[in-house]
């Protein structure tokens, strides 16, 4: 929280108590081989690639991998997903989009390791994770290239984090 307090400025004091509590969350999981481990921690669309003839999955950058909860992979992908569906103005439909993706998703990582309902239910606290994780990413940029940071690039997840409004407000109407 340090870095982060030294890295976003006092104009965004709620922004910055609401990542606080979300890290006071984070540091009460439990860090077991089952849980947590080596992830790829930039698994989304654009770092695979799928054979289309063969089904096989080649996954690639992993310039950013590090020790994290292995849901962090699978939020991040979940998140990076909603843009198949977004547009959907059909709640329910949207919805089921969704699921559909991720348990496409789930069925692949299954493949490879175990993924419990238990684990799944931190989902929207991971989801949370994600959008700190993208926020901190464009204070950064900015701060390397001497910029300001565009609230409106940040404003939908900070409202999210802000407001608990689980699953990045994906669920509303």
């Amino acid at each position: 929280m340090k870095y982060i307090d030294s890295l976003i400025g006092d104009q965004y004091s709620d922004l910055k108590r609401a990542i606080a509590e979300h890290l006071d969350s984070f540091g009460n999981l439990s860090k077991g081989s089952e849980e947590y481990g080596l992830v790829h921690f930039d698994f989304s669309d654009g770092n695979y690639h799928v054979d289309m003839e063969t089904g096989a999955i080649t996954v690639f950058d992993f310039d950013n991998c590090m020790y994290c909860w292995y849901m962090f992979d699978l939020a991040n992908l979940w998140v990076h997903g909603w843009g198949w569906c977004m547009s959907e103005a059909d709640l329910e439909k949207r919805k089921e989009i969704m699921a559909d993706y991720f348990d496409a998703i789930l069925n692949g990582y299954r493949s490879e390791t175990e993924a419990s309902g238990e684990l799944l239910q931190n989902l929207p606290l991971f989801i949370n994770m994600v959008l700190i994780e993208n926020i901190i990413d464009e204070f950064e940029c900015c701060r390397r290239e001497q910029e300001e940071v565009d609230y409106e690039d940040i404003e939908d997840a900070a409202e999210c984090l802000i407001n608990n409004i689980p699953f990045a407000g994906f669920f509303r109407n």
